[in-house]
């Protein structure tokens, strides 16, 4: 089974850019669709973006963030990224990356990166 840690976040002011990682140990992450989710405070976690596994390449993005972020992946470094550009501070939010595209496909959950949007 594939373990995934997330890096990346911090504090950056509105309009700003972050770049997330997900870095993998225990197997080998191209054979797996990578998703990143969130959590903001008081709310549901939810989908950001997705990418299926090396035999596709597709990606998914929740409206919110489509056109913001771009989810990739660098197979030769175990690696999967989150892209993020002209940050809200509605983006804030603990950011978990999984081995499933969905909320209900992870079994389980890393500790997850704080992203915190303000001025």
């Amino acid at each position: 089974q594939v373990q995934l840690v997330e890096s990346g976040g911090g504090l950056v002011q509105p309009g700003g850019s972050l770049r997330l990682s997900c870095a993998a140990s225990g197997s080998t992450l191209e054979y797996y669709a990578i998703g990143w989710f969130r959590q903001a405070p008081g709310k549901e976690r939810e989908g950001v973006a997705c990418v299926a596994s090396h035999r596709d390449g597709s990606t998914y993005y929740a409206d919110s963030v489509k056109g913001r972020f771009t989810i990739s992946r660098d197979n030769a470094k175990n690696e999967a990224y989150l892209q993020m550009n002209s940050l809200k501070p509605e983006d804030t939010a603990v950011y978990y990356c999984a081995p499933a595209c969905t909320v209900r496909g992870v079994r389980t959950w890393g500790q997850g990166t704080q992203v915190t949007v303000s001025s």
